[in-house]
């Protein structure tokens, strides 16, 4: 009895182990959702990447297509032979069509264009390239079509339509025609028919399904067929209605309705399609899940929708699941195996362990003993390594220090143009000392040969000198042609040392003869002094230095000079106060806050002004406004 009763609870789980296993399977699980989870979420996210190159393609090539042909409105807003025709009286317009129709189908057959064709005031098509074919649009009404009532208002128009002569669909541009003998009034509309068969040939080829959805969430082209004129959402029979009359030449709209929800598929949306769907693909695609993809076309207020099919990144998903599970199963055996080893070597390593005890507290003692002796030593050692580096410190201090000496005496001998002035103040003497010699031995025309050289540099060193007197000198402001680039020169000129020395790297986007304004040069260079001495001051304390300068013309007709830096900008504050008097950002002594509010004063005074604002990738940017030449401008003859 009593062995019955020790034997009964060994054979018996304890309810450790119970709980371990229990636990065991439970990690089994959460690693495999967890693995599951995890593939799954990168197997959508590089099919997300897919599908989004898939919509860029599909995109450029259906924007490419379709927009290849919305120039050629413009073309035949200028042909003569269009102006005369809708210039000419009712009874007068059968002459002047033929030729209409002659350049329009010349124009027709160069482009490759399906269609184009001329409307007057009524909507009804007085000119078209197809005319030599018996199902033309010559007459038709088309006044009801969305584009032509934009047109007609002024405003170019592009539209997905289907004409009610071909029943085709396409894509049509409309651009007003304006007769400028009448004060620019709009005369009729010229419009062109792009063909879109090459983006159905396209779009069919698509295995999984694919939209493409215009801005009234109707299908215009789908993979599957039928899909095709369906509608996104139910919508109201009159509103079908009338967008079937206007745009689809009275075909049904909206017999199906996808009841798709496109929210969010821009970034990309898992979906599962209607049941009333999944007819229409093929029984192995219907009921799987896709990753819907949209994209909006700019150029055409379209939608492009892919859907990506999502099976194979859950067969992926399992398979990572299961080799996870795997992976632990072995991890686990693994651990259980190193586990009784270390269980067998542990009894071995406790009897060693005895042996070994004594010993290691004899050799710690010793071992902490040698330490403390090894640490003071090493502290004397830092201690002399210490005043060794200090002493190395303060010889390089001292170096440096003199070395900075030499370079602010060099500095201070240094001046704006001793360098330029010095080469040719040398030559000079040299060349009159031999022109004096060669004179003495009776060689005239050497000495000529020296004093003609004497003359050149003289006239360098003038060159030299004048944009310094010509800044310097005072004159009244007397607006005349000013060549923009010389008058940068002239200003640059004055900071050409400074140039140098900070290493100011200079980018010109303007040319010799780019711009010609009509302002005082002087005082022009006055304020691009100004503006390029600001600049240089903001970028002092920045790793490069980029100043720089562009010409454009705005669309007020001014000349735009754009001023450039690279320093640290401003700040919404400073901006908004940055032309009041006594303003500045520099430190105090530095400067009055006068010199921009004094700038714009003088541009306005010849019709110009300055602006300020960030420059692209950082800085400041300035732009010096100026008046143009004049329109009876002439210029002097030399």
């Amino acid at each position: 009895m009593p062995e019955s009763d020790t034997s009964l609870p060994s054979s018996l789980p304890r309810p450790h182990r119970v709980l371990g296993l229990l636990g065991l399977l439970v990690a089994f699980l959460l690693l495999a959702l967890l693995s599951y989870r995890v593939s799954e979420h990168f197997g959508i996210e590089s099919m997300r990447r897919d599908a989004s190159h898939q919509l860029d393609i599909l995109g450029a090539a259906i924007d490419s297509e379709v927009t290849r042909h919305a120039s050629i409105p413009s073309a035949v807003e200028l042909n003569p032979d269009v102006l005369a025709l809708l210039r000419a009286p009712s009874e007068a317009q059968d002459i002047r069509q033929v030729e209409a129709n002659r350049f329009l189908q010349k124009l027709n057959d160069h482009l490759g264009g399906p269609a184009i064709f001329v409307l007057d005031m009524t909507g009804r098509v007085v000119a078209s390239s197809d005319w030599i074919f018996s199902d033309n649009l010559l007459d038709s009404d088309l006044s009801y079509m969305p584009f032509f009532r934009d047109a007609v208002r002024g405003t170019p128009a592009r539209h997905y339509a289907v004409d009610h002569v071909r029943h085709e669909p396409g894509y049509y541009f409309a651009l007003p025609i304006r007769d400028e003998t009448r004060e620019w009034a709009i005369i009729g509309v010229a419009v062109v028919k792009s063909g879109i068969r090459e983006v159905e040939r396209r779009w069919l080829a698509q295995e999984a399904p694919a939209l493409i959805v215009d801005r009234n969430d109707v299908v215009l082209l789908a993979s599957p067929s039928t899909w095709r004129y369906a509608t996104l959402h139910q919508q109201p029979p009159a509103v079908l209605e009338r967008l079937g009359r206007q745009q689809f030449a009275g075909q049904p709209l909206g017999t199906i309705s996808l009841d798709i929800d496109l929210d969010g598929t821009n970034e990309g949306k898992v979906i599962h399609l209607p049941r009333h769907l999944r007819a229409d693909v093929p029984p192995t695609l219907g009921a799987r899940p896709y990753l819907a993809m949209a994209r909006h076309l700019s150029g055409t207020a379209w939608r492009v929708v892919v859907f990506s099919d999502l099976r194979p990144v859950g067969v992926q998903a399992a398979t990572h699941a299961a080799l996870s599970v795997a992976a632990l199963g072995c991890l686990l055996l693994g651990i259980l195996y190193t586990r009784q080893r270390r269980r067998l070597a542990r009894g071995r390593e406790e009897a060693r362990a005895m042996l070994e005890r004594a010993n290691q507290e004899l050799e710690c003692k010793v071992e902490k003993r040698t330490a403390d002796l090894s640490e003071a030593v090493s502290g004397l050692q830092r201690e002399v390594q210490e005043r060794q580096r200090a002493e190395q410190t303060l010889r390089a201090a001292q170096a440096e220090l003199v070395q900075a000496a030499k370079l602010a005496v060099l500095g201070q001998m240094a001046t704006g143009i001793t360098h330029e002035l010095s080469q040719p103040l040398g030559a000079i003497r040299t060349l009159s000392a031999n022109a004096a010699e060669f004179m003495r031995r009776g060689d005239a025309a050497t000495a000529g040969k020296n004093l003609a050289i004497v003359e050149q540099l003289t006239e360098q060193m003038g060159n030299i000198i004048g944009p310094l007197k010509t800044f310097a000198r005072k004159s009244p402001a007397v607006s005349s042609a000013v060549d923009l680039a010389q008058a940068l020169d002239g200003a640059l000129f004055l900071f050409e040392s400074r140039l140098k020395k900070e290493s100011v790297v200079i980018e010109r986007r303007i040319a010799a003869d780019a711009g010609m304004a009509w302002c005082d040069r002087n005082r022009l260079q006055q304020v691009l002094v100004n503006l390029i001495g600001n600049a240089l001051d903001a970028m002092q304390d920045e790793p490069v230095r980029r100043l720089s300068f562009a010409v454009d013309r705005a669309s007020s007709g001014k000349l735009a000079l754009a001023v450039s830096d690279s320093g640290c900008g401003f700040s919404e504050e400073a901006l908004a106060h940055l032309f009041e008097p006594f303003f500045t950002t520099k430190q105090p002594g530095e400067g009055l806050g006068l010199g921009l509010t004094i700038s714009r004063d003088i541009l306005r005074d010849f019709g110009g002004d300055l602006m300020a604002g960030p420059a692209p990738g950082g800085g400041a940017r300035f732009v010096v406004l100026l008046p143009p030449l004049p329109a009876d401008y002439r210029k002097p003859t030399p």
